[in-house]
């Protein structure tokens, strides 16, 4: 059987104000065309379906029409809830989902196993099971009573523990022969490299787990929740697609692509990535404003470090000579270490001009015009 997997839309993200609704729609259909190329029996899209715990219509719209037209290439089609998302919202789509043909768990709360383990057969009549686990929290997973009682290892240790009995539950029976075992999770592997992006209070080690939690019985494992595609080394396949769109700065040297799965029930996985290019790239440049103007302008949305001292005006003039920059800094070489040299303020019997003042020189950012700036907000303030 042929599988396409994908993760980490993220549809809906809003880039330093930009909208990122036109890529998405490129990406997706990009997907899509894949899909009706490579003609796979399954489609798995393994969380982070949107950006948001509250998608906007327009967010709703663009993700359901590409999951209907995902299963519209004759392929089956599994998705699962991520961080990103809102689990129980997607678990209230699930009857628009099944008269669709698609299957929908956002959610792991209330549910009972068996609802988690999806059983399939190919055009070709081999037959596949799938154990999906959407995205499981640390706080849910260890109670918050353990939580207070338990050291930061011990409880740790314990999600870990308590995903490897969910996954063992879910896994029951995947030693049948003639039979296709898949899983998919979103979660953080030990070992796995975040390629930046993700929300940091999700990828710490507390939220990790140990590839043993996965089954030696599994023919492939499909991973969501970190964006760089990779291979995470354990008992049986264990793979994440990464994002198809490269979702901040962090991710620009990301290759976006999804991941093409051939395997059968006596046959190991053979796996290829498939490049997803539809997106705007994303680019870094630095330089003085003098080289800036010089410079023939990448591709993309770009994030600039401008090589000047900090002074009113300058994020202007940089956006002038560079129209498509959404993020705009101070390089930071050019930044004073915290501390280094800096002069502690005292505030007994100074005025709050005199201790801005000090802050701006302490931070490298000895401005006249800013000082003028901040006297006219504070006097209209302090009328």
């Amino acid at each position: 059987m042929k599988i396409l997997h994908t993760s980490d839309w993220h549809v809906g993200k809003v880039l330093k104000g930009q909208s990122r609704a036109e890529e998405h729609k490129q990406v997706l259909a990009q997907i899509i065309e894949i899909a009706r190329q490579e003609r796979p029996d399954l489609v798995v899209v393994a969380g982070d379906l949107y950006d948001t715990g509250s998608p906007t219509p327009e967010a709703t719209r663009l993700v359901t029409r590409a999951l209907t037209a995902l299963r519209r290439t004759g392929a089956d089609v599994v998705a699962i809830g991520g961080n990103h998302d809102n689990g129980p919202a997607l678990d209230a789509l699930r009857p628009w989902a099944e008269a669709a043909g698609i299957v929908l768990r956002g959610s792991v709360r209330d549910t009972n196993p068996a609802d988690l383990v999806i059983d399939g057969t190919t055009r070709d009549g081999e037959r596949w099971r799938l154990a999906a686990l959407p995205f499981l929290s640390h706080r849910y997973a260890v109670r918050a009573v353990e939580m207070y009682e338990l050291t930061a290892a011990e409880a740790t240790q314990t999600y870990a523990d308590h995903l490897g009995r969910v996954l063992a539950r879910l896994t029951e029976g995947f030693d049948e022969p003639d039979r296709v075992h898949l899983v998919t999770a979103h979660l953080t592997v030990v070992g796995a490299s975040t390629g930046g992006g993700e929300r940091d209070a999700h990828t710490v080690m507390g939220y990790a787990v140990p590839a043993t939690v996965f089954p030696g019985t599994a023919h492939y494992v499909a991973l969501g929740h970190l964006h760089r595609a990779q291979r995470v080394d354990g008992p049986c396949p264990v793979r994440y697609s990464g994002s198809p769109i490269a979702i901040d700065f962090g991710e620009q040297e990301n290759v976006c692509s999804v991941t093409l799965v051939e395997v059968t029930a006596r046959t190991a996985a053979q796996v290829r990535e498939v490049p997803v290019s539809a997106a705007v790239p994303l680019r870094t440049v630095r330089g003085t404003l003098a080289q800036l103007a010089e410079l023939e302008p990448p591709e993309g949305w770009l994030r600039v470090f401008v090589r000047e001292q900090p002074r009113a005006g300058l994020r202007e003039e940089v956006q002038d000579l560079l129209p498509r920059a959404l993020e705009i800094r101070i390089d930071p070489e050019l930044v004073p270490a915290p501390g280094g040299g800096a002069r502690t303020a005292q505030r007994a019997g100074r005025s709050p001009q005199q201790l801005f003042a000090d802050y701006l020189a302490g931070r490298g950012h000895d401005d006249d015009g800013v000082r003028e700036l901040f006297d006219e907000l504070f006097e209209e303030v302090d009328r």
